[in-house]
């Protein structure tokens, strides 16, 4: 099969695909590289990430409770984490 698959194509034209896709990746890699976050970033956005989760889950647990101490606490942990969330900004 290898003979055949060489019979039909040009020399070199396997080694032009390599360094065709070896710049690729390169071109790529630089980039990804502009766009990485520093470390800084990234734990900014983790964390908003967490918050807004909990702030989803508070608000979910807001539309079926039915005891008031309940919903006083929920509201006061709704209110700290906008606060947490405007910190982020």
């Amino acid at each position: 099969m290898d003979e055949r698959y060489n019979r039909y194509v040009a020399r070199g034209w396997e080694s032009k695909s390599v360094e065709e896709q070896i710049s690729e990746r390169q071109t790529e890699s630089k980039k990804s590289n502009k766009n990485k976050l520093s470390r800084e970033e990234i734990e900014r956005q983790t964390k908003r990430e967490g918050i807004m989760l909990a702030r989803s889950r508070t608000v979910s647990a807001l539309e079926s409770v039915r005891d008031d101490r309940y919903r006083v606490l929920l509201e006061r942990t709704l209110e700290h984490l906008d606060e947490e969330l405007a910190k982020l900004k």
